[in-house]
């Protein structure tokens, strides 16, 4: 799974790693991105023939839902389950997107002994994690614009912190996944998989990244741990 990550760098910097058209949406860094929390998120616009970036909230709530209450449970959509699942199966089609992070985070263990670690791409580069997208018409009349983190089944390092994580996809697969490049659906499944494990760094954390309320930098600061010593790297700055 895949319930807390962040982004740290500014938008002018993300905007030019992405390649998407200006303007930038404001939004400041955050190391704790947690559910129904606004977020940036990379859409394909036909209309302009370019990558747009775009403050959702996180938690997808499909455009036939009664209302917007189940939207923490939709934070993730599992790759498998995507092309049929009807909270996902229209999104898949048609409002495909992608969620830039400078990393996420994941606890390893059970109950009071879990350990979180932060996961981040060696070369410092942000993550464009595969999405889906939806809108939804709130009582109001307002629309609603809501995202989910697509997961898929670990592999390598990953695997030994979590059995799930972000489909992590890189430059060259991004037209595809965004629909700026007509691909069938059993195409778009085939690109997601579990990123390359000599391409990630993995670091124990502090605790103190369980609280919503708690968001600095110092989340970030790897600690004394008892874990393998391959799954502790050097924090990527």
């Amino acid at each position: 799974m895949c319930g807390r990550y962040f982004l740290k760098r500014p938008p002018a910097a993300l905007l030019d790693e992405l390649q998407a058209a200006q303007p930038a949406p404001n939004f400041p860094p955050s190391w704790n991105i947690a559910p129904t929390q606004q977020a940036p998120v990379l859409r394909w616009n036909p209309q302009t023939g370019q990558r747009h970036l775009n403050l959702l909230r996180w938690g997808l709530v499909p455009h036939w839902a009664k209302d917007a209450s189940g939207a923490a449970r939709m934070m993730n959509a599992r790759s498998d389950s995507i092309a049929e699942k009807p909270s996902f199966r229209e999104a898949f089609q048609k409002r495909r997107c992608l969620v830039p992070m400078d990393g996420f985070y994941e606890w390893r263990g059970e109950g009071a002994s879990r350990q979180p670690f932060a996961v981040a791409l060696r070369d410092g580069s942000a993550m464009a994690v595969a999405g889906l997208w939806e809108g939804w018409r709130q009582p109001d009349g307002e629309w609603l614009r809501s995202f989910t983190v697509i997961t898929v089944d670990s592999a390598g390092r990953q695997a030994a912190v979590h059995p799930r994580m972000p489909a992590i996809l890189p430059p060259e697969l991004w037209d595809a996944w965004l629909g700026a490049e007509p691909a069938e659906p059993e195409e778009l499944l085939d690109l997601l998989g579990p990123c390359p494990d000599e391409e990630l760094a993995f670091w124990p954390i502090g605790a103190r990244v369980g609280k919503f309320s708690e968001n600095d930098a110092g989340l970030l600061e790897r600690v004394p741990a008892e874990v393998p010593a391959e799954l502790n790297d050097e924090p990527v700055a």
